[in-house]
């Protein structure tokens, strides 16, 4: 039985990383992942110097760029890690051509997706999403086991998380009137994509919850394949009755195989737990496949790696191009439209 693949292959000539953003997820995740890839991070910038700089020390990066009209003017590839309200202006600042990764999600609506597509197409730029699940050792060892057709023809795609959320983590969210699918669920949308293609439908709901301020904070969700496949979200983030069962899991059956997918990070965020992957033919005992790398920082690996490997020719696809990343927010905007239609009624008599 062949290895499962688990990790996008590294360019050939990395070139040097320009950070724009300087929040948690760059010091957690962005920077940890480059170190370990080997990229070289040549600057960074925010409009809160100070942080740039601390950070800076802190990495031992040598550049904190003044302005953004400094950023821009370096010799690299672009990492926006701003907020998604910030995405459209920094884009329109950066050079034509310029090759560049965004933090997700892109926008916090459609709206704001087509436009930031907008800019991208209207200044050519070489630009994808930061959806990095999809690109984590356990999401690219699935996908490849759907390709070897070890699972057979997809049946079941379930993702159920029932777990505790330290939302006051993210307090730039309060304000947001969508915020659980548009900043949470949006990364299982997008893997659900990456495995089965677009769905035609969505069936959704989403509920706010008495002890948070925030819009949304749970979802259910059923995404429509047809008469065969069928895939579902069923989400809590309030879970908040220890730790026997919570749970964060993926799981895909085929005709002829399953695979379970626990997703470590988020029992006791950000802390985390070890992800693990599990393997069954039809009729053979589940066996644990090793993984290669976590989802927190190891997957950020995959974006950087795939949009440099495009911008130079050695990748023919760029698997989340602003116009694929478009796609997802698009079943984003669907599951939001869908939560507002009203319910069938039950008949009384």
């Amino acid at each position: 039985m062949s290895a499962l693949h688990q990790s996008w292959p590294m360019p050939s000539a990395p070139r040097p990383i320009v950070v724009i953003g300087t929040g948690g997820i760059v010091k957690d995740a962005h920077l940890p992942a480059y170190r370990k890839a080997g990229f070289t991070v040549a600057g960074v910038y925010d409009t809160d110097r100070a942080r740039a700089a601390d950070l800076a020390r802190e990495w031992s990066i040598p550049t904190v760029f003044g302005t953004l009209e400094e950023a821009a003017a370096a010799d690299a590839v672009f990492d926006v890690a701003a907020p998604p309200v910030a995405h459209a202006a920094i884009l329109s600042a950066l050079p034509e051509g310029a090759t560049v990764l965004l933090q997700k999600p892109m926008g916090l609506d459609l709206v704001a997706a087509t436009a930031i597509r907008q800019v991208c197409r209207d200044r050519s730029l070489i630009a994808s999403v930061n959806f990095q699940l999809r690109y984590s050792a356990m999401m690219l060892a699935v996908a490849d086991a759907i390709a070897q057709g070890r699972l057979g023809e997809l049946v079941e795609i379930e993702v159920h998380l029932n777990l505790v959320t330290p939302w006051h983590l993210f307090p730039h969210l309060i304000p947001n009137p969508r915020v659980e699918i548009v900043s949470h669920s949006i990364h299982y949308l997008d893997t659900i994509r990456a495995l089965a293609g677009d769905p035609k439908g969505v069936f959704a709901r989403s509920y706010g919850h008495p002890s948070s301020r925030l819009a949304d904070t749970r979802t259910t969700a059923i995404l429509d394949y047809g008469e065969t496949l069928r895939a579902t979200l069923s989400i809590n983030h309030h879970h908040d009755f220890g730790r026997r069962f919570q749970d964060a899991s993926f799981r895909v059956e085929g005709s002829e195989g399953a695979a379970m997918v626990k997703l470590g990070l988020l029992l006791d965020y950000p802390t985390g737990e070890p992800d693990e992957l599990w393997l069954a033919a039809k009729g053979g005992p589940w066996e644990q496949i090793p993984l290669q790398g976590a989802w927190f920082p190891d997957a950020f690996v995959g974006p950087m790696a795939n949009l440099q490997r495009f911008a130079a020719g050695e990748d023919a696809t760029l698997a989340t191009h602003v116009e694929d990343a478009w796609r997802t927010m698009a079943l984003v905007e669907a599951c939001y439209r869908a939560a507002t239609a009203p319910a069938t009624p039950i008949p009384t008599e």
